[in-house]
């Protein structure tokens, strides 16, 4: 089942037409062998970067089908947004000060108060909100992952995606009691092993699918070793959250006698194919483990600050793990989250320190999360022969001007709203700030009718 990627084009093939040609931009290429590009030439062929050059290196026979005009702008590759559920819009700006996940939360709509047609409108929302902030892939795990995959995916970025799998009735667990049931987790595996089969590889690749174990406390031992079972036998990533609550850990030892990170080593999850999110309660013994493993951390450096946590990030590094990042629930803007990571990060360490600049965490939210999803020779960076997935941001704003150190500022003062362009596989999906697959209007509308039923019970 794991998607085969097409040959690439040999970056030393000549190159004379392009389909589009984006010029006079400053290019962020996440690439360290060559971070940043003045007046810059990027051009597109097909589906890849054909020309990436500065303009006084140009070659004088190349002819565009089309040329954007991009001084003042500076381009980025298209941001790899690790953790997502997109549906959860429908609690934004309330769940935040809950101070514990919707899943765990007694008082508030629940995925089971989701019909198929309303995961679907908010789904879209969600991903539309990311698309339009500069995330050109997101990794997305909710309910009805059937029938959002599709709706996400039809907006023309990168969708990773996964039904929740669970055997925990997740309804009693908002209440506080946790019961597991067998016939849950073989639906919920069940469906998500389906979406693999009828997904994976689709839409030349843009489309994914991984399993989502849900957390360690709502899927027992026998569940989690069957979603080892099954990602041996597909080829698939897992996703699961880790060490999210205390709750979670006090059940896990009351239940299995181990923590939360030895239970996933024990069944065999805990490796360098798995992607953790949180991680904001591991002891030095685990985080040793989890670094030790390869594992990549989901880290949402603004989600957990919104509940009064951080996740130990410089010593999940120093231990051998992996950190992307991710922007989890209620928003979806990754620019902001890597201005988030690089501060908490900081107050952290009680300092700023050559081992927590600005390219650190550009890196988390560009080849970090390539590498994690394995598609590190295809995005995640600005370099020939890659796909042409990138983001155009308009820099001739007051909030961004002077514009001394382009990757300072766009850390710094930048924001989602910025973007003006989203290009993936070399097709432009937003323009001038406005979706061009969508209209955006209905999309607002579509999700605010679902959300009032929600909220009024109705």
């Amino acid at each position: 089942m794991p998607a085969k990627f097409p040959a690439r084009p040999s970056v030393t093939e000549p190159v004379s037409r392009l389909d589009l040609l984006l010029r006079g931009a400053t290019a962020l290429t996440a690439d360290p062998a060559r971070p940043v590009i003045h007046d810059a030439c990027i051009g597109l062929r097909g589906d890849r970067i054909a020309v990436l050059e500065s303009a006084a290196d140009m070659p004088a026979h190349v002819i565009a089908l089309r040329t954007m005009d991009c001084r003042g702008r500076v381009v980025i590759p298209g941001l790899v947004n690790i953790h997502t559920h997109a549906a959860l819009t429908y609690v934004r700006g309330v769940a935040e000060d809950l101070g514990f996940a919707p899943a765990y939360t007694p008082g508030i709509p629940t995925a089971t108060d989701l019909r198929p047609e309303d995961a679907r409108a908010l789904a879209r929302l969600g991903a539309l909100e990311a698309m339009l902030f500069g995330s050109t892939l997101i990794n997305d795990s909710y309910v009805h992952a059937g029938v959002t995959i599709e709706a996400m995916a039809e907006l023309g970025l990168r969708v990773h995606a996964s039904e929740r799998i669970h055997d925990a009735d997740l309804d009693a667990v908002s209440g506080g009691t946790w019961r597991h049931r067998g016939e849950i987790g073989e639906r919920t595996l069940s469906a998500a092993v389906a979406l693999a089969e009828r997904w994976h590889g689709r839409e030349n690749d843009r489309i994914r699918v991984q399993l989502t174990a849900h957390a360690p406390d709502t899927c027992s031992d026998s569940l989690l070793h069957q979603i080892r079972q099954a990602r041996d036998r597909y080829g698939l990533i897992v996703n699961t959250h880790l060490a999210q609550s205390r709750v979670e850990l006090e059940r896990v030892q009351t239940r299995s006698r181990l923590s939360s990170a030895e239970l996933l080593d024990e069944v065999g999850l805990l490796d360098e194919k798995l992607i953790a999110a949180h991680c904001l309660f591991l002891d030095d013994a685990d985080i040793a483990r989890v670094g030790r493993a390869g594992v990549t951390v989901a880290h949402i450096p603004k989600g957990n600050a919104t509940s009064g946590a951080v996740a130990p990030t410089a010593r999940l590094r120093q231990a051998g793990a992996r950190l992307a990042l991710g922007t989890d629930n209620m928003h979806a803007d990754m620019i902001e989250v890597m201005r988030w990571a690089l501060a908490m990060g900081r107050i952290q360490a009680g300092g700023v320190s050559s081992a927590w600049q600005p390219h650190h965490v550009f890196e988390m939210a560009t080849m970090q999360g390539a590498r994690a999803l394995g598609l590190a020779g295809e995005i995640g960076s600005l370099v020939v022969g890659k796909k042409a997935d990138l983001v155009v941001l308009d820099f001739r704003r007051p909030h961004l001007t002077p514009c001394v150190n382009p990757l300072g500022t766009l850390i710094h003062t930048a924001q989602g709203r910025d973007v003006e362009t989203v290009i993936v596989d070399g097709q432009i999906l937003v323009d001038s700030g406005s979706p061009t697959r969508v209209a955006e209007s209905e999309v607002r509308e579509d999700a605010a009718r679902v959300v009032r039923r929600l909220w009024e019970g109705s």
